[in-house]
């Protein structure tokens, strides 16, 4: 390299380039990264850049325009000498959350002024807490009653009575145990995927997941049955998950079916060609309001009638993950009093998008 051949080593300069590439460089850069940036001149207070999402923001309208008076409120600030943080909300829906930060640039002729979109960090941090606290509530009641029974129990004589005590703290020990067994299953199935695709028979499952749930049935005096119509129901799936998924439709059909009533669960093929497997049940039903929620991580419809049946909240979660895991989508329909029908829609390839 000859002493006057242009570098490109880091933090040298390389006088092929023009102050104007530069410029362009360091603007197509900003334009990639997703929070809103402003520069501002501290003398005359005029824009010198704006990325492209500032440029968005400049064109927003309604709530979002508020945000743009707070913008221009903390540069008024940055410019009067005072650097300071700034937070906005817009209420929506949905709702949206911001922090706006300004600092002196370089030699301090300039203002920056950087907007972050905070609102999906939030949204995962309100989840997160609501995960610990539900876990937590969910755990501590049955630990609570098992060690009250167990106390309970080291100073009873009768035998009858220690016989129930010692059935309450099987049920509660049966508790705490399908809350892990959840717990476990929706992380496995949230971070792994569809892993273990193996040909799989849809209708043998669907046997095999009836004849499992036959004993809840009869004991909530549930009549539970299986119908196919047509063939060729073979597809590359993660059993395991898919079996997971048809158990706690069924399971929550019974649960909420009232006695004397029934449970269908169907498996037939789409006008499209896909594969629907639907679970129908004659039971209480679900309210309108309540139907964007379901799948959320221990939401309940009913919170009294879940602590009678035992419930984990959990069910709806694992169904949601596992059939997204094979490219499927969940439907369903209900009304209340009459009844709630959830169907399993999969492509007949078991990997195709569906």
């Amino acid at each position: 390299m000859t002493p006057d051949s242009p570098t490109t080593r880091a933090g040298s300069t390389n006088p092929a380039r023009s102050a104007d590439s530069y410029a362009t460089c360091l603007g197509s850069a900003l334009d990639a990264i997703s929070q809103a940036v402003f520069i501002h001149d501290r003398e005359t207070g005029e824009p010198i850049f704006e990325n492209s999402t500032a440029r968005d923001l400049g064109l927003a309208r309604h709530e979002e325009a508020g945000l743009m008076r707070a913008i221009e409120e903390a540069v008024a600030d940055a410019l009067g000498g005072r650097f300071k943080k700034h937070s906005f909300s817009t209420f929506g829906p949905p709702r949206r959350d911001f922090v706006i930060h300004t600092k002196p640039a370089g030699d301090s002729s300039a203002v920056v002024t950087v907007v972050e979109d905070l609102t999906v960090r939030n949204q995962l941090d309100a989840i997160r807490r609501d995960f610990v606290a539900n876990v937590s509530h969910e755990l501590r009641t049955p630990i609570g009653a098992l060690g009250l029974l167990a106390e309970t129990l080291a100073y009873e004589e009768d035998p009858a009575v220690r016989q129930r005590l010692a059935n309450r703290i099987q049920n509660e020990t049966f508790r705490v145990a399908k809350v892990i067994d959840d717990l476990l299953d929706l992380s496995r199935i949230e971070s792994e995927g569809a892993t273990h695709k193996e040909p799989t028979d849809l209708v043998e499952l669907g046997h095999e997941v009836v004849e499992q749930m036959t004993s809840a049935a009869d004991t909530a005096r549930v009549e539970l049955g299986f119908s196919v119509e047509g063939a060729g129901f073979v597809i590359e799936a993660d059993r395991r998950q898919l079996r997971s998924a048809m158990a706690n439709l069924v399971d929550n059909a019974i649960k909420y079916s009232d006695k004397d009533s029934w449970v269908r669960v169907g498996l037939r093929h789409t006008e499209d060609g896909r594969i629907e497997i639907s679970v129908a049940d004659h039971g209480i039903g679900i309210p309108q309001k309540d139907l964007e929620r379901i799948f959320e991580r221990f939401y309940r419809v009913d919170q009294a009638r879940s602590r009678q049946t035992g419930g984990t909240g959990l069910g709806l979660s694992i169904v949601r993950h596992a059939v997204s895991n094979h490219n499927g989508i969940v439907e369903v329909e209900s009304r209340e009093g009459v009844g709630t029908t959830f169907r399993i829609i999969l492509p007949s390839t078991g990997g195709e998008q569906a």
